[in-house]
């Protein structure tokens, strides 16, 4: 597992460092304490994984630096690390294209099930939050029959779409379909786009209300 790990408390990074390589077979981990240091890592690391950023850090801005991040990286799963712990704070970072969030309070257990739920295509919130988190990723994603005819993927990319919202990881992708790991993330680069999403959850969610898994 490849991950980029950005917060810029040193403690704390380096240490959620230490337990996530202890939990996780053949686990690399490239560091960073602001959003610039985060996009410097997974750019120069196109094998990334997931990234796993706090919310808080230089040059984040809360959503707005969750977007960036997306905009920049759209193949790469983003969970939120914080300290807060609101429904609201989940529901925006959830809005703005994150597939996670974690409280930096979780036990190293709970981090890694969420990062493997996340891997997997899923969308993970604290289970004792989730009755608080109204998040809807449908009101973004959802076309109607107007906009459907301007949804215009090639046969691959709804090859990579289908395997997508069968929670399929991008490593999984590429030994199913042959081709290699960058054109997988390109293809999904295109697919979010096309579909006007953020994330792999949402473009699966906008796949199904616009027919194109039938």
């Amino acid at each position: 597992m490849n991950i980029v790990l950005a917060d810029d408390h040193t403690l704390f990074r380096n240490g959620l460092s230490l337990l996530l390589s202890q939990q996780c077979e053949d686990c690399t981990i490239w560091e960073g304490d602001s959003l610039e240091a985060a996009l410097a890592q997974a750019t120069a690391h196109p094998e990334t994984d997931i990234a796993l950023l706090d919310l808080h850090m230089p040059g984040m801005n809360g959503a707005q630096g969750i977007r960036r991040f997306i905009e920049t990286q759209p193949s790469i799963p983003l969970v939120i690390l914080t300290g807060a712990d609101e429904p609201q704070k989940i529901q925006e970072a959830l809005t703005a294209g994150a597939a996670g969030f974690i409280p930096k309070s979780s036990t190293p257990s709970v981090m890694v099930s969420a990062i493997q739920l996340v891997l997997s295509g899923g969308t993970y919130i604290p289970p004792q939050l989730i009755s608080g988190v109204t998040a809807s990723f449908t009101t973004a994603a959802a076309h109607d029959d107007k906009n459907r005819g301007n949804t215009t993927l090639t046969e691959r990319q709804i090859q990579v779409l289908r395997l997508i919202a069968e929670g399929k990881p991008n490593k999984a992708i590429c030994r199913e379909l042959n081709i290699e790991e960058g054109t997988v993330k390109a293809h999904i680069a295109t697919i979010f786009r096309v579909l006007d999403v953020n994330n792999r959850t949402q473009a699966a969610t906008a796949a199904r209300n616009c027919g194109l898994l039938d």
